[in-house]
């Protein structure tokens, strides 16, 4: 049996920069086409996985709803968050959507050990 090839996505715009719904398109085009995918968030990225957050941003108008985007990655790949960059933020697991794990980046890491592409945004 093939293993799936993986990919990691390491975003770290907010909610006011339009290079962040491109990362959730990248990331949902990804699972369409059965990418281990795993995406970590940092700095302001931390934003759009609190809870209520994404609800209203629509950057794109061309692409779903983020929240829709978001959900289908937590549904079918991972969502790892920067544990000093949601402490910063005052944010906690129960701050964040159901799903998201606050961890450091070994997962990440582990990932690309094991020959993961990776992209940055």
């Amino acid at each position: 049996m093939e293993t799936r090839k993986k990919l990691v996505i390491m975003l770290t715009r907010g909610l006011d920069d339009e290079r962040s719904s491109v990362a959730w398109s990248i990331a949902n085009g990804a699972i369409n086409n059965d990418l281990d995918l795993t995406v970590f968030l940092t700095s302001s990225g931390v934003d759009w996985v609190r809870k209520g957050a994404a609800d209203a941003a629509h950057l794109n108008p061309l692409d779903p709803p983020m929240l829709e985007m978001i959900q289908k990655v937590l549904d079918e790949g991972r969502i790892l968050v920067c544990p000093p960059c949601a402490k910063v933020r005052g944010l906690s697991d129960n701050d964040l959507l159901d799903g998201v794990v606050i961890v450091g980046s070994t997962p990440m890491h582990e990932a690309i050990k094991q020959g993961a592409a990776t992209l940055s945004f």
